[in-house]
């Protein structure tokens, strides 16, 4: 709890926290209108998928020259621009006259999405290393809060604010107002100069930390899975008609996430890293089950329960990546990082055409696999250790 009361308490970190929760507030708000979007521009579940897989793109394509940009603007400068564009880029989406505008759209708000992500970590990184502080998993929880906001107030608004895009308006005003306010902790720090040394390849880097890279693609991407699906699988699958209810699946797993990251640190110190990613995988497998029973109450349950065992496993993933041996703690870190990211964003997209074959009954089972192999693995990485 001391990385949480030390953002609490102190604006220089509640800040560079409080960009990873409007993060997910702006996503958590468009989330609750994607079927809208699918009904409107009369589209099915594999073009849903590839418009998704265009947000994807978008930050694919701004991975390469986003940490120039960075280094030239200055980290502080460019995770404000970043929240601002990106809260601004994504009343787009919700008026896109076309199924080409909804895609464009997406690809755009995607590149933003990746700029403010990369720049908010790497500011709190420095921030870390300047004061001598750890509060990276605190703001990831923060970042899961976000999504309780979005989702969780926006179901309730969903029903009195019948424009998406006035909605989505009254999300983006909140969210510059009050970065801007919090900003000026963090707007003029520059970012850590790059040291001179030879830079590590990524086929070095990838020999110690091949296991860990699979399971953060594969919690991750089960992650980015769950806050796009969610709400349809309770709607095609559950049968659930209301509009508000059909939104608690994601606010259930978004509460859980946030809770669980926000005690995982101490639950860690005591039982380790691996105990604790292993614990975290089989509680997100009994949550999949439920899900799966397509039964309200224990679909929501196993939604929550698949929230409370994912909030550990990528931070402590970090913390082992950070150990590695052999390479630094920030190049550990980023790659698993990277991996974990891109799983994210590429599992939607992927989810839409196996729900196109089949279901979305048949999607949610492939997380269930998905979430077996992360433990196998985490099993065989820890007797490895042992």
């Amino acid at each position: 709890m001391n990385s949480l009361q030390l953002i609490l308490t102190k604006s220089r970190y509640l800040g560079p926290a409080w960009v990873f929760a409007s993060l997910n507030i702006m996503t958590g708000t468009w989330v609750l209108y994607i079927p809208k979007i699918k009904e409107t521009l009369n589209i099915d579940d594999a073009q849903l998928g590839i418009a998704l897989f265009c947000f994807a793109l978008g930050t694919l394509t701004a991975i390469p020259f986003s940490s120039k940009l960075i280094k030239r603007i200055g980290v502080g400068k460019m995770t404000l621009i970043g929240i601002i564009m990106y809260s601004i880029l994504f009343l787009v989406p919700l008026i896109a006259p076309s199924y080409i505008m909804l895609c464009l759209s997406l690809y755009i708000v995607g590149i933003f999405g990746c700029l403010t992500d990369i720049s908010m970590n790497a500011l709190v990184s420095d921030i870390e290393q300047k004061d001598n502080v750890h509060f990276m998993s605190a703001s990831h929880g923060f970042f899961s809060l976000g999504g309780v906001i979005g989702a969780g107030i926006g179901s309730f608004l969903i029903e009195y604010i019948k424009v998406p895009v006035t909605h989505m308006a009254f999300a983006m005003i909140f969210v510059i107002i009050t970065n801007v306010i919090l900003a000026k902790v963090y707007l003029t720090i520059q970012g850590k100069k790059e040291s001179n040394t030879k830079k590590s390849k990524p086929f070095e880097l990838m020999k110690p930390l091949f296991g860990f890279t699979i399971i953060a693609f594969l919690i991750m991407g089960s992650e980015g899975a769950i806050e796009h699906w969610s709400k349809l699988y309770l709607q095609d699958i559950v049968s659930v008609t209301s509009e508000k209810i059909s939104g608690f699946g994601f606010v259930a797993f978004s509460a859980m996430m946030t809770l669980g990251r926000f005690f995982g640190d101490a639950v860690s110190k005591r039982f380790g890293s691996f105990v604790i990613i292993i614990g975290g995988c089989l509680i997100s497998i009994l949550g999949f089950i439920a899900v799966l029973s397509a039964q309200l109450l224990i679909t929501i349950i196993g939604f929550g329960l698949v929230g409370l065992g994912f909030s550990v496993v990528i931070p402590e993933l970090f913390r082992l990546a950070g150990r590695a041996k052999g390479i630094s703690s920030a190049e550990g870190i980023s790659f698993v990082a990277g991996f974990g990211y891109l799983g994210f964003l590429l599992s939607p997209p992927v989810l839409g055409f196996i729900s196109k074959l089949e279901s979305l009954k048949l999607s949610f089972t492939v997380l269930l696999i998905a979430s077996c192999i992360a433990m196998i693995i985490t099993l065989f990485l820890n007797r490895k250790q042992g």
